[in-house]
Order: C-alpha cells, then structure tokens, then sequence
C-alpha cells in the first residue's frame, strides 16, 4: 500500500507537520510512504527570491519532488496540507486540486483515505475552516475523509496551540516565528497512523 503526504509551504510550519505525518505511516506495517511538495508559482517565487526566511525554506525542499495527478493516481491514501489564506487552502494547494479533472472523470480517487492539516498565523486564523474546505474537492473525488478522534492524546486541551478533529494544525505566529509544540507533531504523527492504518484495511 502506498501512502502519500502532499503539504505546500513558504515558511516551513506544514512541511514539519507533514514530515511528523510520514513518521506516524511509517510506524504502520505494509505502507509505504512518499513525501511530495506542491508546485510554486512562478509569481510567488519572485516575491521568495527578495525574503531570507522563505528562501531558505524554499532550499531545504528542492529534494523533494513536485506532486504531479499521476502521484496522486498511483496512491492509495492521501493526506494534504496547506497553510491558511484568509481562512481557506492557498491557491498553490488548490490549484492541485483543479488539476485532477481526469481523476474525477474516471474515478480514479474515489475509495481511498484522505487526512488533512493546516497551520495559521493565530489562534483563531482560520485552522478550522481551512481543513473543513479542504476536506470538500476530497469529498467530490469520492475519497474517504479521515480525522483525529478525541481519544488521541493532546486533543483536548485549552492551550495557545493546535490540534482539531479535522485534522492537525499549528500557531505560525504573524511573521513565522514559533515552531509547531511536541503536541502538534504528536497530533500529526496519529494522523498519518490513523490514515495509514485505514488505507490498509479499506485499500488491502
């Protein structure tokens, strides 16, 4: 079974949750798991040429390959993130999304697990909304949306961090300086395990 994480990033904070995602599939036996970034527009990388900060993020992930529609044909689980814009997916991630028409024709997505996550600059910048309007192409793609229960450690708290049932999500800050808090990554790691575990049962 093959399992594949799909994040986008300009400041790093989803590419940390999306690599505790990989390490919670990994602890599944029988997955195999693949790492994939989302495409940059060209405009964007403009604007990340002249900002340290976001160059340097932008480096660190020139290993990682682009997600293309046949990656997400050959998968048998997905799981998304995206930082928030304005309480949604940014157009980066959505643009992947417009992309799969052919997967919808043909049903090529439709019975397989989906999970996704977020990060935002505040407490109340949107974290649920973005993951609940990620969830929706999914649901017009026929996949099977996975989320975080209660029963996970770290879910119910009233802390300045994330964690929702929809998904896992981390407090950037305005300029993007805090780093995602153990319970974070933790809550994500439970997602790939749980995404994985029911890739298996359902795709096996």
């Amino acid at each position: 079974m093959k399992l594949l994480v799909v994040y986008y990033t300009m400041y790093g904070h989803t590419m940390q949750l999306a690599q505790a995602v990989v390490e919670g599939a990994k602890q599944v036996s029988g997955i195999e798991v693949e790492l994939r970034r989302v495409q940059e527009f060209d405009a964007v990388n403009q604007i990340i040429d002249s900002n340290d900060a976001a160059r340097q993020v932008r480096e660190q992930q020139q290993d990682i390959p682009v997600c293309t529609v046949d990656d997400l044909k050959a998968a048998d689980g997905v799981v998304f993130g995206s930082p928030t814009r304005y309480g949604n997916m940014t157009a980066q991630m959505k643009q992947l999304f417009d992309s799969t028409a052919s997967l919808w024709l043909n049903g090529d997505m439709e019975g397989k697990p989906a999970g996704v996550f977020t990060s935002t600059a505040s407490t109340h910048g949107g974290q649920e909304t973005t993951l609940l309007t990620m969830m929706v192409p999914l649901l017009h793609l026929g996949m099977l949306v996975v989320g975080v229960p209660y029963s996970v450690t770290g879910m119910i708290h009233t802390e300045a961090r994330g964690g929702t049932p929809y998904g896992p999500s981390t407090i950037a800050g305005g300029q993007g300086e805090l780093q995602p808090k153990p319970e974070d990554l933790a809550i994500a790691r439970a997602l790939g395990q749980r995404v994985a575990e029911v890739t298996t049962k359902v795709r096996g």
